[in-house]
Protein backbone atom coordinates (compact mmCIF):
# COMPACT_ATOMS: atom_id res chain seq x y z
CA UNK A 1 0.00 0.00 0.00
CA UNK A 2 2.03 3.35 -1.23
CA UNK A 3 2.40 5.97 1.75
CA UNK A 4 0.70 9.47 1.13
CA UNK A 5 2.88 11.94 3.74
CA UNK A 6 0.31 15.20 3.86
CA UNK A 7 1.49 18.16 4.84
CA UNK A 8 -1.04 21.03 5.85
CA UNK A 9 -1.10 23.66 8.44
CA UNK A 10 -4.92 22.94 8.44
CA UNK A 11 -6.49 20.46 10.44
CA UNK A 12 -9.56 19.88 8.37
CA UNK A 13 -7.42 19.81 4.95
CA UNK A 14 -5.63 17.04 6.43
CA UNK A 15 -8.50 14.81 7.33
CA UNK A 16 -9.65 15.82 4.08
CA UNK A 17 -7.13 14.45 2.18
CA UNK A 18 -6.76 11.33 4.59
CA UNK A 19 -10.94 10.40 3.85
CA UNK A 20 -10.35 11.07 -0.05
CA UNK A 21 -6.91 9.16 -0.07
CA UNK A 22 -7.33 6.16 2.68
CA UNK A 23 -10.31 4.48 0.87
CA UNK A 24 -8.38 4.93 -2.49
CA UNK A 25 -5.96 2.52 -1.27
CA UNK A 26 -3.44 4.70 0.41
CA UNK A 27 -1.79 4.93 3.49
CA UNK A 28 -1.76 8.05 5.07
CA UNK A 29 0.63 10.19 7.62
CA UNK A 30 0.39 14.08 8.00
CA UNK A 31 2.04 17.00 9.20
CA UNK A 32 1.16 20.17 10.30
CA UNK A 33 3.99 22.11 9.05
CA UNK A 34 7.26 22.32 6.89
CA UNK A 35 9.31 21.25 9.72
CA UNK A 36 7.43 18.54 10.64
CA UNK A 37 7.25 17.36 6.83
CA UNK A 38 10.99 17.08 6.57
CA UNK A 39 11.44 15.19 10.11
CA UNK A 40 9.01 12.60 9.00
CA UNK A 41 9.58 12.49 5.04
CA UNK A 42 13.24 11.30 6.31
CA UNK A 43 11.76 8.94 9.04
CA UNK A 44 9.27 7.18 6.70
CA UNK A 45 10.29 8.08 3.19
CA UNK A 46 6.84 8.50 1.66
CA UNK A 47 5.85 7.52 -1.76
CA UNK A 48 4.48 10.76 -2.54
CA UNK A 49 3.72 13.82 -0.37
CA UNK A 50 0.94 16.60 -0.95
CA UNK A 51 2.34 19.80 0.41
CA UNK A 52 0.65 23.12 1.28
CA UNK A 53 2.42 26.36 0.56
CA UNK A 54 1.37 28.12 3.09
CA UNK A 55 2.23 27.41 6.48
CA UNK A 56 3.94 28.69 10.03
CA UNK A 57 7.30 27.77 10.80
CA UNK A 58 8.57 26.42 7.16
CA UNK A 59 6.77 27.12 4.20
CA UNK A 60 5.70 24.31 1.81
CA UNK A 61 8.50 25.48 -0.79
CA UNK A 62 11.50 25.66 1.36
CA UNK A 63 10.04 22.34 2.90
CA UNK A 64 10.04 21.14 -0.94
CA UNK A 65 13.43 22.32 -1.73
CA UNK A 66 14.86 20.15 1.55
CA UNK A 67 13.03 17.15 1.25
CA UNK A 68 14.40 17.16 -2.99
CA UNK A 69 17.94 17.81 -1.78
CA UNK A 70 17.93 14.70 0.66
CA UNK A 71 16.45 12.68 -2.20
CA UNK A 72 16.09 14.16 -5.48
CA UNK A 73 13.70 11.42 -6.73
CA UNK A 74 11.32 12.92 -4.02
CA UNK A 75 7.34 13.03 -5.37
CA UNK A 76 5.74 15.76 -4.68
CA UNK A 77 2.59 17.59 -5.12
CA UNK A 78 1.68 20.93 -4.26
CA UNK A 79 -1.68 21.69 -2.89
CA UNK A 80 -2.26 24.85 -2.49
CA UNK A 81 -4.96 27.77 -2.59
CA UNK A 82 -2.71 30.25 -4.15
CA UNK A 83 -3.07 29.18 -7.80
CA UNK A 84 -1.13 32.39 -9.22
CA UNK A 85 1.41 31.78 -11.61
CA UNK A 86 4.48 32.85 -9.34
CA UNK A 87 3.69 30.17 -6.56
CA UNK A 88 3.31 27.35 -9.29
CA UNK A 89 6.79 28.06 -10.67
CA UNK A 90 8.36 28.27 -7.72
CA UNK A 91 6.90 25.12 -6.48
CA UNK A 92 8.06 23.07 -9.90
CA UNK A 93 11.75 24.90 -9.55
CA UNK A 94 11.60 23.60 -5.94
CA UNK A 95 11.26 20.09 -6.93
CA UNK A 96 7.38 19.95 -6.74
CA UNK A 97 6.26 17.34 -10.09
CA UNK A 98 2.62 18.63 -9.70
CA UNK A 99 0.37 21.47 -8.70
CA UNK A 100 -3.08 21.43 -7.19
CA UNK A 101 -5.19 24.05 -6.77
CA UNK A 102 -7.74 24.42 -3.61
CA UNK A 103 -10.62 23.87 -3.60
CA UNK A 104 -9.83 20.81 -5.79
CA UNK A 105 -11.87 17.97 -7.01
CA UNK A 106 -11.16 14.55 -5.04
CA UNK A 107 -10.53 13.21 -8.69
CA UNK A 108 -7.69 15.20 -9.60
CA UNK A 109 -6.46 14.70 -6.40
CA UNK A 110 -6.19 10.88 -6.84
CA UNK A 111 -5.21 11.09 -10.30
CA UNK A 112 -2.19 13.22 -9.32
CA UNK A 113 -1.44 10.92 -6.74
CA UNK A 114 -1.43 7.66 -8.97
CA UNK A 115 0.36 9.55 -11.73
CA UNK A 116 3.57 9.68 -9.36
CA UNK A 117 3.50 6.52 -8.60
CA UNK A 118 4.10 5.12 -12.09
Amino acid sequence: MPTVLVVDDAAFMRVTLRNLLEPAGFHVEEAENGNVAVEKFNEIHPDVITMDITMPEKDGIQATKEIVAVDPNARIVMVSALGQESMVKQAILSGASDFIVKPFQPDRVIEAIKSQLK
